[in-house]
C-alpha cells in the first residue's frame, strides 16, 4: 500500500505540475459545452430559432394575400416578401431556409380545383438541401393556410360565388350523361344557398356566425404540449457538458496510456519494475491516479455548469456520483488498454484518438442519441460512452431516481473490468516474453 500510494501521489503531482495540460483539460470541455448547449437551446429561457423563408406572390388575388398574411403571423416562421430571383439567390447561398412561389392566377385556379375538379395549380418551393427536415415543416404550414383561405373564399367570398355559379352552369351540360355530375351540382347549389344565407347575416348579435362562415376549413383540434421530465425544464447545457466532459476526460485517459509507452521507451518502466514492486501494483497505481483525476475533472466541470449555466443534479446525487466514478474507472482502464496494445507512442496516439472520437460520436456526446436512426441507437448500446452520457443525463436534467443509474453503473463497470483484464493479460504476456 505504501508503494501504491507513493506512485499515485507521483502521478497526481506530475499532472498538476503540467499547467498547460491542466488548463486544457479544464477549459476546453467548459467552452465547448457552453457552445453546444447554447446551440441546442440553452437553459430554455430563450426562444427557438424561427424558420426563415421567402414568399414570392405572383398572384394578386385576395386568397393569396390572406395566405401570405397567415404565414407571416405564424410564430414558427420569419417570412420575407421579395422578387423570385432574389429569393432563389438567398436560398442558394444558404441565407434562407426555403422560398415559396405562389403562381399567377392561383386563387381562382385553387378554388376551381377544390370544387370543380380542374387542374391543380402548382406552388414551387425552393429549399436548401441541407435543410431537408425544414421542407416538411414548411409544406405542412403552407397546406394549413392554403386550405383555410381557399375554402373560406369558396364558401363566403365573391370569387367563390362567381366560381360556383360558373361551375353549376358548366355541369348542366354533363348531368344527363354523368350521374356524379348531378351529385356535384346539387352540392354546389347547397353551397350557393349557404353563401346567400351568410350574406344576409347582419348585426352585432350575428357577428360570430358571420365570422364562422368566412373562416373556411381549419384544424378541428388544438394541442396541449407538456414536456415530460421529472426534474426542472430541459436544459441543453446539461447534455452538452456531459458530452464534452466525457470526450475530454477520455482524451486525458489516452494521454495517461501514452505516458506509459513513453516511459517504456525511455527505460523508466524497466527500472521501476526492477525494484521490489510488482507489475500489478504499478498498473493499479496508474489506474487509480487516472481515475481520481477523471473524477475530479468531471466534478469540476459540473460545478461550473451549475454555477454559470443553471445545470442541476435534479435526480439522485448518489446516482450521479456512481455514474461518474464508473466512467472514471472506464477512462483509467481504457488508458491501460492503450498502453498494453500500443506498440509505439505515435502509433498508439493515432489509433486511440480515432477510437475515442468514434466512441464519443456514437455515445451521443456531440448530438443527442435520439437523433440517430433506430438501428444505430441499438448499436450504440455496445459503446461505454453511450451509457455514461445517458446516465449523466438521467441524473441531471431528466431528474430520474437512483434506479435509473443502475444500468449505466453496471454496464460501465463491466467495460472497466473487461478493459482491465485485457490490459493485464497483455502486460503479463509481454513481460513473460521479455523474460524468455
Amino acid at each position: 500500500m505504501t508503494a501504491l500510494i507513493a506512485l499515485v501521489r507521483k502521478d497526481l503531482l506530475l499532472f498538476l505540475g503540467d499547467r498547460r495540460a491542466l488548463l486544457l483539460n479544464l477549459l476546453m470541455p467548459i467552452v465547448l459545452g457552453a457552445f453546444f448547449g447554447y446551440l441546442f437551446g440553452g437553459s430554455g429561457a430563450s426562444n427557438n430559432a424561427k424558420i426563415e423563408i421567402a414568399v414570392v406572390a405572383l398572384d394578386s388575388s385576395n386568397t393569396t394575400h390572406k395566405i401570405v398574411q397567415g404565414l407571416q403571423a405564424d410564430t414558427a416562421l420569419t417570412v420575407l416578401e421579395m422578387p423570385l430571383a432574389e429569393a432563389q439567390d438567398k436560398v442558394l447561398k444558404g441565407k434562407l431556409n426555403a422560398a415559396i412561389v405562389i403562381p399567377a392566377g392561383f386563387g381562382e385556379a385553387a378554388g376551381a380545383a377544390l370544387f370543380g375538379g380542374q387542374a391543380k395549380p402548382e406552388i414551387a418551393i425552393y429549399f436548401d438541401p441541407s435543410q431537408s427536415a425544414v421542407l416538411a415543416m414548411v409544406k405542412g404550414m403552407l397546406t394549413q393556410h392554403v386550405m383555410q383561405n381557399v375554402s373560406a373564399e369558396m364558401f363566403s367570398g365573391t370569387g367563390g360565388h362567381k366560381l360556383i355559379e360558373d361551375s353549376i352552369a358548366r355541369l348542366d351540360k354533363k348531368v344527363a350523361n354523368d350521374p356524379r355530375s348531378a351529385e356535384l351540382q346539387e352540392f354546389l347549389k347547397s353551397v350557393r344557398k349557404f353563401q346567400a344565407d351568410s350574406a344576409q347575416v347582419e348585426g352585432p348579435t350575428n357577428n360570430t356566425t358571420a365570422q364562422g362562415a368566412g373562416a373556411g376549413l381549419s384544424m378541428p383540434f388544438v394541442t396541449h404540449d407538456q414536456a415530460m421530465n421529472a426534474g426542472p425544464k430541459y436544459n441543453a447545457y446539461a447534455h452538452a457538458f456531459a458530452g464534452m466532459a466525457v470526450q475530454f476526460i477520455l482524451f486525458m485517459g489516452v494521454d495517461a496510456g501514452i505516458s506509459i509507452l513513453m516511459a517504456q521507451r525511455m527505460g523508466l518502466w524497466s527500472r521501476l519494475l526492477a525494484s521490489p514492486i510488482s507489475l500489478n501494483t504499478v498498473l493499479a497505481a496508474r489506474a487509480t491516479s487516472c481515475a481520481l483525476i477523471a473524477l475530479v475533472l468531471l466534478l469540476f466541470i459540473f460545478v461550473v455548469a451549475g454555477l454559470f449555466f443553471q445545470v442541476e443534479i435534479a435526480g439522485s446525487l448518489i446516482g450521479f456520483l456512481g455514474v461518474g466514478i464508473c466512467f472514471a474507472l472506464v477512462t483509467a482502464t481504457f488508458g491501460l488498454l492503450i498502453a498494453a496494445f500500443g506498440k509505439t507512442p505515435e502509433a498508439a496516439r493515432g489509433m486511440a484518438t480515432f477510437a475515442t472520437l468514434i466512441m464519443v460520436m456514437l455515445g451521443g456526446a456531440w448530438v443527442p442519441a435520439f437523433i440517430f436512426p433506430q438501428w444505430l441507437q441499438s448499436v450504440t448500446l455496445a459503446v461505454p460512452t453511450r451509457w455514461a452520457v445517458d446516465g449523466l443525463d438521467a441524473m441531471t436534467w431528466r431528474g430520474l431516481p437512483m434506479e435509473a443509474a443502475w444500468n449505466p453503473i453496471l454496464v460501465q463497470m463491466g467495460f472497466a473490468v473487461l478493459f482491465a483484464a485485457l490490459a493485464l493479460w497483455k502486460f503479463n504476456r509481454q513481460r513473460s516474453d521479455h523474460a524468455h
